[in-house]
C-alpha cells in the first residue's frame, strides 16, 4: 500500500490523525534533525497499521514536510 502524508515534527505526540487534502496527518515528537523524524514516523505507521517497522519505507521526501511511503505486509 502506498500512502501520501504530512508530517509534523516536535508535535506534543506521537499519533496518525485525519486525512486532508489526500495526504495522511503524522505527528511526530522528534525533531526533523538527522532523520529522527523519519525514523519516528516508521514507529508511529508501523503500530497504527500493526506491522513491523521494516515494512514501512520511505519511497519520495526523505527531507520534505509531504513524503510518499511504502506499507508492505
Amino acid at each position: 500500500m502506498i500512502l501520501q502524508i504530512r508530517v509534523k515534527a516536535n508535535a506534543k505526540s506521537n499519533s496518525v490523525s485525519e486525512v486532508v487534502n489526500d495526504r495522511l496527518i503524522v505527528s511526530v515528537q522528534a525533531p526533523a534533525v538527522d532523520g529522527k523524524a523519519n525514523e519516528a514516523i516508521k514507529k508511529v505507521l508501523a503500530k497504527h497499521f500493526k506491522v513491523n517497522q521494516r515494512d514501512i519505507e520511505i519511497i519520495s521526501g526523505e527531507k520534505s514536510r509531504d513524503k510518499k511511503i511504502k506499507v508492505a505486509g
